[in-house]
């Protein structure tokens, strides 16, 4: 049993290399990688930088936003007692996190909606089926490979965020922002969110002919993002550490499910046949 749980292992380990080596051997999926993120990054900060120095507190009152803070102050009672456009600040550091998950999707939809097609296309998919890998440790070693590259960006992207919101001047807010939700948003959902955006990518990659055609069917993998960021800020619903934690258990159980999925749809006989 020691001996199989050391090739089984081994095996996904060897996949995760050989994403790695194809992944980082083109300096275009190297910049997107690392670009995109930062982009998104700096956009969060801009957005609220501006919003602060030129709208303010009191015309954020009048807009949309007042309700969604409303519903998270009721839900976090102790930070009324802020002044208001501390409240403001806190609420719109509060929702970077979710914003996090946008970066493991968005790279999912690039790397790994190409990883399937590309190497059916240059015939190295052949080979690799022919070896005793098996289809489970197949894509989920080329699952774990993109979601690292996109976990370890998302935090990175988390740390910037931080140092800006002290530069910013709101380093006393830090123990407001840097709490429970902070915490199991990014070391619980993002890396679920990671894996499930580039299994349910390697889904798209494996049933389309062209990559195209699999960017467009991953596009879902960005809807449900949206939804929880909408949602948040608009004060639908507010996501309390105890709704978070329950979001990630259905979120890991979604992730095997999706697995079995994928195992069940790549079916890697006819894949080989039909692309000969």
């Amino acid at each position: 049993m020691r001996k199989r749980q050391t090739l089984m292992r081994k095996r996904i380990i060897n996949v995760i290399k050989k994403e790695w080596r194809i992944t980082f051997s083109s300096m275009n999926s190297v910049l997107f990688v690392i670009l995109m993120p930062l982009i998104l990054t700096l956009q969060a900060l801009l957005c609220i930088y501006l919003a602060m120095r030129f709208a303010g507190a009191q015309a954020l009152i009048k807009t949309i936003l007042a309700k969604g803070m409303e519903n998270w102050l009721a839900a976090f009672p102790a930070l009324q007692e802020l002044p208001l456009i501390e409240r403001f600040q806190v609420f719109f550091f509060s929702q970077f996190p979710f914003y996090l998950l946008l970066i493991p999707a968005l790279i999912a939809m690039s790397l790994a909606t190409f990883s399937i097609i590309e190497e059916k296309q240059t015939r190295t998919l052949e080979p690799l089926l022919a070896t005793p890998v098996r289809t489970w440790e197949l894509l989920l070693g080329k699952s774990l490979a993109g979601a690292i590259v996109a976990l370890l960006m998302s935090w990175s992207c988390a740390g910037i965020f931080l140092i800006a919101t002290m530069w910013m001047g709101s380093a006393n807010l830090l123990k407001s922002v840097w709490n429970a939700q902070w915490l199991i948003s990014l070391f619980l959902l993002v890396p679920l969110v990671s894996l499930l955006s580039f299994l349910l990518g390697l889904i798209a990659s494996s049933k389309a002919h062209d990559a195209k055609s699999a960017q467009n069917i991953a596009l879902v993998i960005v809807l449900p993002v949206l939804a929880i960021i909408g949602v948040q800020l608009t004060g639908f619903l507010v996501f309390t550490p105890v709704r978070l934690l329950i979001v990630s258990v259905a979120m890991g159980m979604v992730n095997l499910l999706v697995l079995r999925v994928a195992v069940r749809l790549f079916q890697r006989e006819s894949i080989v046949i039909a692309w000969r």
